[in-house]
C-alpha cells in the first residue's frame, strides 16, 4: 500500500497481512474515507496471495472501534436506506467474501457496527479489556436486516436481542462463554497468540480454506425470503430514519447528552 493512507496501517509478512485501524482521536470509528482505504487494502493482499488477515486497532488504543460515525452518518442518511448503498456494508460483504481466513484481535471496547464488523471476521480473539456493545437504541438508528441476521448467524436469538434492546456492554469474560470471542487470552498473550494462530493457519492448504470458508458462507444464507419480506424490513428502517427520535438521537451523540426519545 502507499503512504496517502490517513486512517490505518497495513502491513504484511509473508502470508499474514495485518490493518491497523489508526483514528485514535474518534475512536477508530469507521468513516467513508477510512472504509475505502480498508477496501481497497483487502483487495491488495487479495493481489498478493495472502492467506490469513489480521485487523486490529493501534497500539495504546482503548477502543478497538466505536462503529460507524455517527457525524458522518447524520449528513448521509438517506443513502442508509437501501444495503446497496450503505459503505459499511460493502465492506462487511468483502470481509465475508475475502477467500481467505479473517481475524479480529479485540482489545478495548467495540460499539455499534464494529461488534458487526468484528462478527464478520471469520474468528475473534480478545483479551480482557475487550466488550462489545450494539447501540442504535441509543441513538434511534434502525439496524438492516443484513445486519440482524449476521448478528443470529453467530450468537442464540436471546443474546441478540438482549444486545439490542438494552446497549448494554458484554464484557470479555462473558463473550468467550456465548462464543463471540472464540479465545479469551491475557492482555501480554493476546499478540503472540494471534499471529502464533495466523501462522499456523497460513501453513494450511488455501484451497481447502478458501473452500470451506465459501462453503459455510453459502449455507448461513441458505434459507431463501419472498422479496417483499425484504421490501417490508427496508421499509422498517426507512420509517425509523424518518422519524423524530432519529433526530434526537443524533442530535443528543453530537451535543454529549441523554437522548429523549417520544417514539415518533
Amino acid at each position: 500500500m502507499g503512504s496517502d493512507l490517513s486512517y490505518i496501517e497495513v502491513h504484511i509478512e509473508g502470508y499474514i497481512g495485518t490493518i491497523v485501524f489508526d483514528r485514535p482521536k474518534s475512536r477508530n470509528a469507521f468513516n467513508s474515507r477510512m472504509i475505502a482505504e480498508i477496501s481497497s487494502a483487502l483487495d491488495a493482499m487479495q493481489e498478493k496471495g495472502v492467506r490469513v488477515v489480521v485487523f486490529r486497532a493501534v497500539k495504546g488504543s482503548s477502543i478497538w472501534s466505536a462503529g460507524y460515525d455517527i457525524k458522518e452518518l447524520a449528513n448521509t442518511k438517506d443513502q442508509f436506506t437501501s444495503d446497496q448503498n450503505d459503505p459499511l456494508e460493502f465492506l462487511l460483504q468483502k470481509i465475508t467474501h475475502f477467500p481467505a481466513p479473517v481475524i479480529a484481535m479485540v482489545h478495548g471496547s467495540v460499539w455499534g457496527g464494529a461488534c458487526e464488523f468484528a462478527l464478520s471476521c471469520d474468528l475473534v480473539f480478545g483479551d480482557p479489556t475487550c466488550s462489545f456493545a450494539v447501540t442504535p437504541a441509543n441513538l434511534g438508528v434502525p439496524y438492516s436486516a443484513r445486519g440482524i441476521l449476521r448478528f443470529l448467524n453467530r450468537l442464540p436469538l436471546n443474546i441478540v436481542k438482549e444486545m439490542f434492546f438494552t446497549a448494554r456492554p458484554i464484557d470479555a469474560a462473558r463473550a468467550e462463554r456465548i462464543s463471540l470471542l472464540n479465545f479469551l487470552v491475557p492482555e501480554e498473550e493476546l499478540e503472540t497468540f494471534t499471529y502464533e494462530m495466523a501462522r499456523e493457519i497460513s501453513n494450511k492448504s488455501p484451497l481447502t480454506l478458501s473452500s470451506t470458508k465459501e462453503q459455510a458462507r453459502i449455507l448461513c444464507n441458505a434459507v431463501p425470503l419472498r422479496p417483499e419480506v425484504w421490501e417490508y424490513m427496508r421499509k422498517l428502517c426507512r420509517s425509523v430514519y424518518g422519524s423524530a427520535d432519529y433526530q434526537e438521537g443524533v442530535k443528543a451523540f453530537q451535543e454529549k447528552r441523554k437522548a429523549v426519545f417520544q417514539g415518533k
